[in-house]
């Protein structure tokens, strides 16, 4: 019987270690390696070549989302799932159209991540009913989702957004994303012009608020 290769990304120890052991337990899986930021995870897979990774959308450094367009551009054959805390309305669609194969919620038992990674590896995608109607419904209309406020930020805009309404600065949203302060303050002078927020106390106050609940 085929012995599937794994990788877990995560920058919690203790949700990497959960996952890992999870996954570890399951017949036919071997897990091969684990990362905490992006560049281990790109490590991990150059060096083990794993059939499927699990990655988080917040890494300590790097970005979830800009990790998964590279692996997917480099390595169109892996299987990758997003394991995550983030609203799954907001970012599922973003994981999918970044290259992912499915998103679960950190929340959701450790038996449903063991199904997904085996509908993946089978082929399939894995995500909730209620993501898959969504996307249904979405596919119907004939359009996506609703692109006003926050849904109308970009990728990386969304990132800087809730790393401000988590109390990072600047420079430390610069180091986390591998980018330079002046592309941070850049992002937020979109994220302003696209919320229609005329000044940063004002912008830091709504992004506090949005983190806190996600609407």
């Amino acid at each position: 019987m085929k012995r599937w290769r794994l990788a877990v990304v995560d920058d919690h120890p203790l949700v990497r270690r959960g996952i890992r052991d999870a996954l570890a337990e399951e017949s036919g899986f071997d897990v091969v390696g684990e990362a905490h930021d992006a560049s281990g995870a790109m490590q991990i897979v150059c060096e083990h070549h794993p059939d499927l990774i699990t990655v988080d959308i917040s890494l300590g450094r790097g970005s979830g989302l800009e990790l998964i367009k590279q692996m997917r551009s480099q390595w169109p054959d892996l299987g990758i799932i997003v394991v995550s805390v983030h609203d799954e309305e907001l970012y599922a669609e973003r994981s999918l159209r970044a290259g992912a194969n499915g998103y679960l919620r950190k929340s959701e038992p450790l038996d449903r991540l063991v199904g997904a990674v085996r509908t993946v590896l089978a082929g399939g995608t894995a995500l909730t009913p209620d993501m898959t109607q969504r996307l249904v419904d979405q596919a119907v209309r004939g359009g996506s989702s609703d692109a006003s406020g926050v849904r109308s930020l970009s990728d990386r805009e969304l990132e800087v957004f809730e790393m401000i309404g988590s109390g990072l600065g600047t420079r430390k949203i610069a180091n986390r994303l591998c980018i330079s302060i002046k592309t941070v303050e850049t992002h937020r002078e979109n994220i302003k012009r696209k919320l229609g927020i005329d000044n940063a106390p004002e912008l830091a106050r709504f992004a506090v608020a949005w983190v806190e609940n996600p609407a």
